[in-house]
């Protein structure tokens, strides 16, 4: 098969699967869910903790991030149900062409509906502010949007290797999402700036407007974060072409 033919079965085997479409749609969804009640009740000062306007309108992809590592995870984990992974290898036996075409229709999804979810959060988010709201052109804004669409991409992408590694959707979230809601805020108060190169704390950098005392910056944050992602592809890809399907 084609390069091409792969990717495009693949990702109708991503979009047939109510699950990996539902958690895909559920980034945008999820992030409008808690944008509104969050500009209702407290306003966007009171929104960024740390006094940042443009972190204050990204709020809400905080919990982007858990929508993005399920989807990362569920599109991969369909493959170890019910013999999948048998069927999807006697269709592309080149194990390494399968591994790139799943991943890459994984990123790009996540990329499309990051980047979607970030402009109308942040969109969203102002147009209820009134005479308090900021635009894009507001210093940093743009490139928040941007970078929270590529943050989000990179996380779906870190827990997709981590599945085709662990074969287990619900072992993948069982680590990351505690991970996330917790132990980096634990961590945080007694490792001072070692938290900052952590996945998700590293990838947040993009949505201050001025970086933090003891950041790493926007980029640099991405780039870890992309670091982070391209570990798990790598151990990911080892156990695709040395386990058994």
């Amino acid at each position: 098969m084609s390069v091409t033919a792969v990717l495009r079965s693949e990702w109708i085997k991503i979009r047939s699967v109510r699950a990996s479409f539902g958690s895909l749609l559920a980034i945008l969804v999820v992030t409008l869910l808690f944008t509104l009640p969050l500009y209702a009740t407290e306003g966007q000062a009171e929104a960024g903790s740390d006094g940042d306007v443009v972190f204050g309108a990204f709020q809400a992809i905080y919990f982007a991030q858990i929508a993005a590592i399920a989807f990362g995870a569920v599109a991969v984990s369909s493959e170890y149900a019910n013999g999948a992974l048998r069927v999807s290898l006697s269709a592309v036996p080149n194990r390494s062409l399968f591994y790139g075409a799943r991943t890459t229709v994984v990123a790009a999804a996540a990329l499309l509906v990051g980047l979607v979810t970030a402009f109308t959060t942040f969109l969203v988010g102002q147009a209820l502010l009134g005479e308090d709201a900021i635009g894009l052109g507001e210093p940093g804004a743009l490139r928040a949007c941007v970078g929270a669409g590529i943050h989000l991409a990179l996380l779906a992408l870190f827990a997709a290797g981590l599945t085709f590694l662990l074969r287990s959707a619900v072992l993948v979230l069982g680590l990351l999402v505690p991970f996330i809601l917790i132990v980096s805020f634990v961590i945080g108060d007694a490792a001072g700036k070692a938290v900052e190169f952590l996945p998700d704390r590293a990838g947040q950098q993009v949505l201050y407007q001025q970086t933090p005392a003891g950041g790493i910056g926007p980029w640099p944050g991405l780039a870890v974060t992309a670091l982070w992602a391209a570990a798990a592809l790598l151990a990911g890809l080892w156990a695709v072409r040395r386990r058994d399907a």
